[in-house]
Protein backbone atom coordinates (compact mmCIF):
# COMPACT_ATOMS: atom_id res chain seq x y z
CA UNK A 1 0.00 0.00 0.00
CA UNK A 2 3.16 1.88 0.72
CA UNK A 3 3.98 2.72 -3.18
CA UNK A 4 0.31 3.44 -3.84
CA UNK A 5 0.04 6.22 -1.19
CA UNK A 6 3.53 7.96 -3.02
CA UNK A 7 2.26 7.58 -6.24
CA UNK A 8 -1.32 8.97 -4.88
CA UNK A 9 0.32 11.70 -3.00
CA UNK A 10 2.15 12.89 -5.90
CA UNK A 11 -0.93 13.20 -8.19
CA UNK A 12 -2.82 15.32 -5.70
CA UNK A 13 -0.04 17.69 -4.14
CA UNK A 14 -1.68 21.14 -5.07
CA UNK A 15 -5.17 19.72 -4.08
CA UNK A 16 -7.05 21.67 -1.07
CA UNK A 17 -9.51 19.90 1.05
CA UNK A 18 -11.63 22.43 3.73
CA UNK A 19 -12.70 20.49 6.31
CA UNK A 20 -15.34 21.95 8.74
CA UNK A 21 -16.88 21.67 12.29
CA UNK A 22 -18.47 23.26 14.38
CA UNK A 23 -16.32 22.48 17.79
CA UNK A 24 -12.75 24.49 18.80
CA UNK A 25 -10.78 21.52 17.28
CA UNK A 26 -8.60 20.76 20.22
CA UNK A 27 -9.89 17.40 21.80
CA UNK A 28 -11.52 16.03 18.63
CA UNK A 29 -9.85 13.05 17.63
CA UNK A 30 -11.62 12.16 14.40
CA UNK A 31 -11.20 15.02 12.95
CA UNK A 32 -7.89 15.43 13.68
CA UNK A 33 -7.02 11.65 12.46
CA UNK A 34 -8.94 12.73 9.47
CA UNK A 35 -6.52 15.60 8.83
CA UNK A 36 -3.73 13.46 9.67
CA UNK A 37 -5.09 11.21 6.51
CA UNK A 38 -5.73 13.81 4.60
CA UNK A 39 -2.68 15.21 4.61
CA UNK A 40 -0.94 12.07 4.66
CA UNK A 41 -2.23 11.50 1.00
CA UNK A 42 -0.88 14.93 0.33
CA UNK A 43 -3.73 17.71 0.25
CA UNK A 44 -2.81 20.47 1.45
CA UNK A 45 -5.33 20.95 4.50
CA UNK A 46 -7.11 23.49 5.99
CA UNK A 47 -9.36 22.68 9.50
CA UNK A 48 -12.41 25.31 10.04
CA UNK A 49 -13.98 25.67 13.78
CA UNK A 50 -14.45 28.06 16.34
CA UNK A 51 -12.78 29.47 18.99
CA UNK A 52 -14.44 29.84 22.88
CA UNK A 53 -13.23 32.21 25.42
CA UNK A 54 -11.79 28.82 27.36
CA UNK A 55 -10.20 27.34 24.02
CA UNK A 56 -6.55 26.04 24.32
CA UNK A 57 -4.24 27.49 21.71
CA UNK A 58 -4.00 24.63 19.01
CA UNK A 59 -0.64 23.58 16.86
CA UNK A 60 -1.09 21.04 13.86
CA UNK A 61 0.74 20.02 10.45
CA UNK A 62 -1.84 21.80 8.49
CA UNK A 63 -3.59 24.96 8.30
CA UNK A 64 -6.53 26.22 11.28
CA UNK A 65 -9.39 28.30 11.43
CA UNK A 66 -11.28 28.98 14.23
CA UNK A 67 -13.97 31.85 14.34
CA UNK A 68 -14.73 33.84 17.02
CA UNK A 69 -18.11 33.74 17.08
CA UNK A 70 -20.83 36.60 19.06
CA UNK A 71 -23.32 34.02 19.53
CA UNK A 72 -21.93 30.35 21.29
CA UNK A 73 -25.41 28.06 21.60
CA UNK A 74 -29.24 27.87 20.46
CA UNK A 75 -30.23 28.96 17.16
CA UNK A 76 -28.27 32.18 17.32
CA UNK A 77 -24.80 30.39 16.93
CA UNK A 78 -26.05 27.88 14.59
CA UNK A 79 -27.13 30.57 12.53
CA UNK A 80 -24.44 32.78 12.72
CA UNK A 81 -21.75 30.20 12.36
CA UNK A 82 -22.99 28.96 9.10
CA UNK A 83 -23.16 31.81 7.19
CA UNK A 84 -19.33 32.82 8.61
CA UNK A 85 -18.59 29.59 6.64
CA UNK A 86 -20.19 29.75 3.86
CA UNK A 87 -19.11 33.19 2.90
CA UNK A 88 -15.39 31.86 3.93
CA UNK A 89 -15.76 28.49 1.74
CA UNK A 90 -16.84 30.59 -1.33
CA UNK A 91 -14.20 32.60 -1.27
CA UNK A 92 -11.50 30.16 -0.32
CA UNK A 93 -9.51 28.34 -2.87
CA UNK A 94 -10.02 24.47 -2.33
CA UNK A 95 -10.71 20.94 -4.54
CA UNK A 96 -12.73 19.16 -1.77
CA UNK A 97 -14.76 19.65 0.92
CA UNK A 98 -15.72 17.95 3.71
CA UNK A 99 -18.16 18.25 6.31
CA UNK A 100 -18.14 16.98 9.14
CA UNK A 101 -22.17 16.33 10.78
CA UNK A 102 -25.09 17.99 10.09
CA UNK A 103 -24.55 20.88 11.51
CA UNK A 104 -22.21 22.03 9.34
CA UNK A 105 -23.36 20.18 6.15
CA UNK A 106 -25.98 22.82 4.75
CA UNK A 107 -23.11 26.02 3.42
CA UNK A 108 -20.76 22.81 2.16
CA UNK A 109 -23.65 21.67 0.30
CA UNK A 110 -24.50 25.18 -1.36
CA UNK A 111 -20.74 25.35 -2.18
CA UNK A 112 -20.86 22.47 -3.27
CA UNK A 113 -23.98 23.16 -5.83
CA UNK A 114 -23.02 26.60 -6.58
CA UNK A 115 -19.06 25.84 -7.84
CA UNK A 116 -19.27 22.15 -8.19
CA UNK A 117 -17.11 20.57 -5.85
CA UNK A 118 -16.90 17.02 -4.66
CA UNK A 119 -17.92 16.79 -0.82
CA UNK A 120 -17.53 13.91 1.90
CA UNK A 121 -20.34 14.19 4.21
CA UNK A 122 -19.02 12.49 7.81
CA UNK A 123 -21.46 11.84 10.52
CA UNK A 124 -20.71 11.36 13.18
CA UNK A 125 -24.01 11.12 15.20
CA UNK A 126 -27.81 10.70 14.18
CA UNK A 127 -27.88 14.78 14.45
CA UNK A 128 -31.69 14.95 14.40
CA UNK A 129 -32.03 12.47 17.20
CA UNK A 130 -30.08 13.75 19.97
CA UNK A 131 -31.74 13.51 23.22
CA UNK A 132 -31.32 17.18 24.10
CA UNK A 133 -33.81 17.60 20.93
CA UNK A 134 -36.56 15.31 22.15
CA UNK A 135 -38.91 17.72 23.84
CA UNK A 136 -37.85 20.67 21.44
CA UNK A 137 -40.31 19.12 18.14
CA UNK A 138 -39.60 22.62 16.39
CA UNK A 139 -36.14 22.48 16.46
CA UNK A 140 -35.62 18.39 15.93
CA UNK A 141 -37.75 19.06 12.63
CA UNK A 142 -35.88 21.73 11.38
CA UNK A 143 -33.13 19.44 11.55
CA UNK A 144 -34.62 16.65 10.04
CA UNK A 145 -36.09 18.38 7.10
CA UNK A 146 -32.49 19.60 6.14
CA UNK A 147 -31.04 15.98 6.85
CA UNK A 148 -34.05 14.92 4.22
CA UNK A 149 -33.14 17.48 1.86
CA UNK A 150 -29.65 17.12 1.61
CA UNK A 151 -28.46 13.31 2.78
CA UNK A 152 -30.48 11.83 -0.47
CA UNK A 153 -28.19 13.83 -2.77
CA UNK A 154 -25.28 12.71 -1.70
CA UNK A 155 -22.90 10.73 -2.63
CA UNK A 156 -19.85 10.00 -0.68
CA UNK A 157 -21.06 9.95 3.22
CA UNK A 158 -19.35 8.45 6.10
CA UNK A 159 -20.48 7.35 9.40
CA UNK A 160 -19.34 5.42 12.47
CA UNK A 161 -21.54 2.62 13.02
CA UNK A 162 -23.35 -0.01 11.14
CA UNK A 163 -26.71 0.80 12.88
CA UNK A 164 -26.48 4.57 11.55
CA UNK A 165 -25.09 3.55 8.40
CA UNK A 166 -28.26 0.96 7.73
CA UNK A 167 -30.55 3.93 9.11
CA UNK A 168 -29.71 5.96 6.43
CA UNK A 169 -29.65 3.85 3.97
CA UNK A 170 -32.88 2.42 4.69
CA UNK A 171 -34.19 5.65 4.94
CA UNK A 172 -32.85 7.36 2.57
CA UNK A 173 -31.55 5.16 -0.14
CA UNK A 174 -27.96 6.21 -0.11
CA UNK A 175 -24.69 4.60 0.23
CA UNK A 176 -22.76 4.73 3.40
CA UNK A 177 -19.05 3.67 4.34
CA UNK A 178 -18.48 3.56 8.22
CA UNK A 179 -14.80 4.61 9.43
CA UNK A 180 -15.12 4.13 13.10
CA UNK A 181 -13.29 6.20 15.30
CA UNK A 182 -10.32 4.11 16.44
CA UNK A 183 -6.72 4.97 17.81
CA UNK A 184 -3.08 4.00 16.83
CA UNK A 185 -2.29 0.68 18.38
CA UNK A 186 0.82 2.23 20.95
CA UNK A 187 2.21 1.03 23.75
CA UNK A 188 0.60 1.41 27.10
CA UNK A 189 1.79 4.61 29.06
CA UNK A 190 0.48 5.39 33.12
CA UNK A 191 0.44 8.79 34.42
CA UNK A 192 -0.49 8.38 37.96
CA UNK A 193 -4.13 10.52 38.84
CA UNK A 194 -2.63 13.74 40.51
CA UNK A 195 -4.77 12.55 43.64
CA UNK A 196 -4.32 10.14 46.49
CA UNK A 197 -6.45 6.90 45.51
CA UNK A 198 -5.83 5.19 49.04
CA UNK A 199 -5.30 1.87 47.47
CA UNK A 200 -8.81 1.81 46.45
CA UNK A 201 -9.92 0.86 42.43
CA UNK A 202 -11.17 2.93 40.27
CA UNK A 203 -14.05 3.39 37.98
CA UNK A 204 -13.84 5.81 35.31
CA UNK A 205 -16.19 7.67 32.94
CA UNK A 206 -15.31 9.32 30.11
CA UNK A 207 -16.99 11.33 27.68
CA UNK A 208 -19.30 14.27 27.51
CA UNK A 209 -21.38 15.52 31.21
CA UNK A 210 -24.27 14.76 29.22
CA UNK A 211 -28.39 13.90 29.24
CA UNK A 212 -28.43 10.22 29.09
CA UNK A 213 -25.03 9.15 30.11
CA UNK A 214 -26.00 7.10 33.12
CA UNK A 215 -23.73 9.02 35.31
CA UNK A 216 -26.57 9.45 37.90
CA UNK A 217 -26.51 5.66 38.02
CA UNK A 218 -22.48 5.58 38.49
CA UNK A 219 -23.44 7.88 41.09
CA UNK A 220 -25.97 6.43 43.20
CA UNK A 221 -23.76 2.83 42.70
CA UNK A 222 -21.08 4.19 44.96
CA UNK A 223 -22.79 3.80 48.58
CA UNK A 224 -22.43 0.00 47.76
CA UNK A 225 -18.59 0.10 46.65
CA UNK A 226 -16.36 0.81 49.77
CA UNK A 227 -13.19 0.18 48.10
CA UNK A 228 -13.79 2.29 45.21
CA UNK A 229 -13.42 5.56 43.37
CA UNK A 230 -15.49 7.02 40.52
CA UNK A 231 -13.47 9.37 38.38
CA UNK A 232 -15.45 11.69 35.85
CA UNK A 233 -13.14 12.91 32.93
CA UNK A 234 -15.14 15.52 30.66
CA UNK A 235 -17.63 18.57 30.79
CA UNK A 236 -20.79 19.04 29.87
CA UNK A 237 -24.38 20.44 30.65
CA UNK A 238 -25.03 18.42 33.38
CA UNK A 239 -21.65 18.81 35.42
CA UNK A 240 -22.78 21.38 38.08
CA UNK A 241 -25.89 19.56 38.99
CA UNK A 242 -24.15 16.19 39.16
CA UNK A 243 -21.28 18.15 41.25
CA UNK A 244 -24.13 19.04 43.47
CA UNK A 245 -25.31 15.31 43.50
CA UNK A 246 -22.36 14.53 44.94
CA UNK A 247 -22.55 17.12 47.47
CA UNK A 248 -25.67 16.22 48.56
CA UNK A 249 -25.05 12.48 48.68
CA UNK A 250 -22.01 12.93 50.97
CA UNK A 251 -19.75 11.25 47.89
CA UNK A 252 -16.98 13.80 47.59
CA UNK A 253 -14.30 11.24 49.44
CA UNK A 254 -15.51 8.86 46.58
CA UNK A 255 -16.39 10.77 43.21
CA UNK A 256 -13.71 13.02 41.46
CA UNK A 257 -14.56 15.53 38.94
CA UNK A 258 -11.46 15.91 36.25
CA UNK A 259 -13.14 18.10 33.72
CA UNK A 260 -11.83 17.98 30.37
CA UNK A 261 -8.49 16.98 29.96
CA UNK A 262 -6.28 16.88 26.62
CA UNK A 263 -6.39 14.03 24.73
CA UNK A 264 -2.83 12.93 24.92
CA UNK A 265 -2.73 13.12 28.75
CA UNK A 266 -5.82 11.04 29.10
CA UNK A 267 -4.37 8.40 27.31
CA UNK A 268 -1.89 8.36 30.11
CA UNK A 269 -4.62 8.39 32.37
CA UNK A 270 -7.28 5.72 31.74
CA UNK A 271 -4.86 2.84 32.38
CA UNK A 272 -4.71 3.73 35.59
CA UNK A 273 -8.34 2.32 35.99
CA UNK A 274 -9.94 -1.29 37.23
CA UNK A 275 -13.14 -0.99 35.18
CA UNK A 276 -14.50 1.51 32.13
CA UNK A 277 -17.89 2.77 31.83
CA UNK A 278 -20.32 3.47 29.07
CA UNK A 279 -24.12 3.17 29.97
CA UNK A 280 -25.57 5.11 27.74
CA UNK A 281 -29.50 5.45 28.06
CA UNK A 282 -32.11 4.36 25.39
CA UNK A 283 -33.19 8.13 24.88
CA UNK A 284 -33.80 7.85 21.22
CA UNK A 285 -31.87 6.86 18.06
CA UNK A 286 -28.99 8.70 18.34
CA UNK A 287 -27.88 6.62 21.59
CA UNK A 288 -29.24 3.34 20.78
CA UNK A 289 -26.90 3.07 17.59
CA UNK A 290 -24.01 5.08 19.28
CA UNK A 291 -20.79 3.29 19.21
CA UNK A 292 -18.75 5.70 21.87
CA UNK A 293 -15.25 6.40 21.34
CA UNK A 294 -14.53 5.88 24.49
CA UNK A 295 -15.27 2.09 24.27
CA UNK A 296 -12.13 1.97 21.58
CA UNK A 297 -10.40 4.33 23.98
CA UNK A 298 -10.57 1.68 26.74
CA UNK A 299 -9.68 -1.00 24.86
CA UNK A 300 -6.42 0.88 23.56
CA UNK A 301 -5.83 0.82 27.37
CA UNK A 302 -6.26 -2.32 28.19
CA UNK A 303 -9.35 -1.68 30.42
CA UNK A 304 -11.98 -3.68 30.79
CA UNK A 305 -15.22 -1.90 30.49
CA UNK A 306 -19.16 -2.04 31.36
CA UNK A 307 -21.92 -1.24 28.47
CA UNK A 308 -25.62 -0.38 27.64
CA UNK A 309 -27.73 -3.47 26.44
CA UNK A 310 -27.45 -1.05 23.18
CA UNK A 311 -26.88 -3.37 19.77
CA UNK A 312 -23.49 -1.13 18.72
CA UNK A 313 -21.47 -1.53 22.00
CA UNK A 314 -23.17 -4.45 22.86
CA UNK A 315 -21.76 -6.53 19.75
CA UNK A 316 -18.10 -4.86 20.47
CA UNK A 317 -18.13 -6.47 24.34
CA UNK A 318 -20.00 -10.37 23.08
CA UNK A 319 -16.99 -10.17 20.11
CA UNK A 320 -14.43 -9.51 22.24
CA UNK A 321 -14.93 -10.57 24.96
CA UNK A 322 -13.80 -7.27 27.32
CA UNK A 323 -16.49 -6.60 29.66
CA UNK A 324 -19.90 -6.79 30.56
CA UNK A 325 -23.18 -5.71 29.01
CA UNK A 326 -25.49 -4.39 31.99
CA UNK A 327 -29.24 -5.24 31.55
CA UNK A 328 -30.65 -4.44 34.88
CA UNK A 329 -30.02 -0.53 35.32
CA UNK A 330 -29.83 -0.59 39.08
CA UNK A 331 -27.38 0.21 41.62
CA UNK A 332 -27.11 -3.28 43.03
CA UNK A 333 -26.80 -5.03 39.51
CA UNK A 334 -23.63 -2.33 38.40
CA UNK A 335 -22.10 -2.57 41.77
CA UNK A 336 -22.28 -6.68 41.92
CA UNK A 337 -21.08 -6.54 37.73
CA UNK A 338 -18.08 -3.79 38.78
CA UNK A 339 -17.14 -6.12 41.68
CA UNK A 340 -17.41 -9.51 39.51
CA UNK A 341 -15.04 -8.19 36.97
CA UNK A 342 -12.56 -6.49 39.20
CA UNK A 343 -12.13 -9.80 40.30
CA UNK A 344 -11.43 -11.35 36.30
CA UNK A 345 -8.23 -10.83 34.22
CA UNK A 346 -9.40 -9.65 30.61
CA UNK A 347 -5.65 -8.95 29.49
CA UNK A 348 -5.22 -11.43 26.70
CA UNK A 349 -8.66 -10.56 25.51
CA UNK A 350 -8.12 -6.78 25.79
CA UNK A 351 -4.62 -7.15 23.89
CA UNK A 352 -6.62 -9.22 20.74
CA UNK A 353 -8.67 -6.86 20.42
CA UNK A 354 -6.25 -4.08 20.06
CA UNK A 355 -4.51 -6.32 17.23
CA UNK A 356 -7.90 -5.95 15.19
CA UNK A 357 -9.64 -2.68 16.19
CA UNK A 358 -6.76 0.16 15.40
CA UNK A 359 -6.60 2.92 13.04
CA UNK A 360 -3.67 1.48 10.72
CA UNK A 361 -6.28 -0.70 9.33
CA UNK A 362 -9.33 1.63 9.83
CA UNK A 363 -8.00 4.12 8.14
CA UNK A 364 -7.08 1.98 5.32
CA UNK A 365 -11.36 2.61 4.43
CA UNK A 366 -10.75 6.44 4.15
CA UNK A 367 -8.41 6.30 1.94
CA UNK A 368 -10.55 4.36 -0.75
CA UNK A 369 -13.29 6.80 -0.49
CA UNK A 370 -11.07 9.90 -0.34
CA UNK A 371 -8.88 8.23 -3.43
CA UNK A 372 -11.20 8.63 -6.39
CA UNK A 373 -12.01 12.36 -5.21
CA UNK A 374 -8.50 13.61 -5.90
Amino acid sequence: MGFLYLAFANCIRLKRVIVSVTNDLVTDQRVGKTCAVLTEMGFKVLLVGRKLKKSNSIQREYEVKRFRLLFNKGFLFYAEYNLRLFFFLLFSKKDLLFSNDLDTLVPNYLIRKIQKKKLIFDSHELFSEIPELENRKRVKNFWLAIEKKIIPKLKNIITVSNSIKEHYQSLYGVNVSVVRNIPENKKVIQTPFDFDTHGKKIILYQGSVNVGRGLELMIDTMHLLEDYILVIIGDGDISTKLIEKVNTLDLKNCVKFLGRINPDELKNLTPNTTVGMSLEEDLGLNYRYALPNKLFDYIHAEVPMIVSNLPEMKAIIKKYAIGEVLIDRTPISLASTIKTMAAKNYKKELIEAKKQLNWSLEKEKLISIISPLG
